[in-house]
């Protein structure tokens, strides 16, 4: 047996910036007492989501991983407590700005970064206004206490990213996340849709999946809102929910996996052994004209 235990949190960002960073390291805290090896916060917790529209001086907010003092606090958490945290950033790299992830081991060192691949863009998410898009491709890490691969918010949607890190040996895929109401559409409800996505993605690759997000409402300058539906969740490598939280109430989500027992049923259904990669040359285009 090789246990590992997972934990997602979820909480409300305000402009407070201190605040939120140690509400996020309260939660990390009460986790790690909790037994939880990993610990995944949501998206960009160290402000408001301030995608909702586009404003120059919000690119004010971006910082570089060297000398980062969110990523060296919660480096420095981890080393204390002995956990693994993946750090979401708003990160400056030169002239270009990056939506990331530093992933901080057990020990406190910086393993490395993913900069989130598939940049959304719409009423209320309006990131390709401030983010360029990564250029990392899909990252999977060695961890103190497995193999871990993680993706932001939007590249949940995409199979071809949980597939790629699963193909690179991840044995559990996290997903940091900001997503809630749409403006536009009011009565849109988009959770059950986010949500089944991902435990496809679980399910498909027999791998558990977490996902984080936040919740509470947030108004941009110009008054447009957005309601983030919470909803964080756990899981399992079958695609089923092993732990849920609900809509506005934050929460510390906690499961434990045996990581050697989904490998071996892993290796027995045989998913990977029969994968025809040459068969699937439309994937790696655009129009679908492999």
């Amino acid at each position: 047996m090789r246990p590992l235990t997972v934990a997602a949190t979820q909480f409300a960002c305000t402009w407070d910036l201190p605040a939120n960073a140690t509400r996020a390291e309260a939660l990390v805290r009460q986790a790690a007492g909790q037994g939880a090896h990993v610990v995944l916060i949501q998206e960009l917790f160290a402000a408001p989501y301030f995608c909702i529209e586009q404003h120059p001086t919000y690119f004010d907010l971006a910082q570089s991983l060297v000398g980062n003092p969110l990523v060296a606090r919660f480096a420095a958490l981890a080393k204390e407590l002995g956990v693994v945290i993946p750090v979401s950033f708003f990160e400056r790299a030169g002239p270009a700005f990056f939506n990331s992830v530093a992933m901080l081991d057990a020990d406190g060192r910086v393993l490395g970064v993913y900069r989130k691949s598939h940049i959304p863009q719409g009423p209320g998410y309006e990131e390709k206004y401030y983010f360029s898009p990564g250029d990392t491709g899909f990252k999977v890490w060695d961890t103190a206490f497995g193999r871990i691969g993680v993706g932001i918010c939007w590249d949940q949607w995409f199979p071809e990213c949980a597939r790629s890190m699963a193909l690179q040996g991840a044995e559990v895929l996290l997903y940091p996340t900001a997503i809630g109401s749409e403006p536009p559409a009011p009565g849109y409800d988009s959770q059950s849709h986010w949500e089944m996505v991902q435990r496809g993605h679980a399910a498909a690759n027999l791998l558990p999946v977490v996902a984080s997000n936040r919740i509470g409402v947030e108004v941009a300058p110009d008054g447009r809102e957005v309601t983030f539906y919470g909803s964080s969740f756990i899981a399992d490598h079958t695609g089923q929910l092993v732990a849920k939280a609900d809509r506005v109430t934050e929460a510390v989500l906690v499961h434990q996996f045996d990581l050697d027992a989904i490998a071996a049923l892993r290796a027995s259904w045989g998913l990977f052994r029969d994968r025809r990669p040459e068969l699937y040359r439309a994937v790696g285009t655009l129009d679908g004209r492999g």
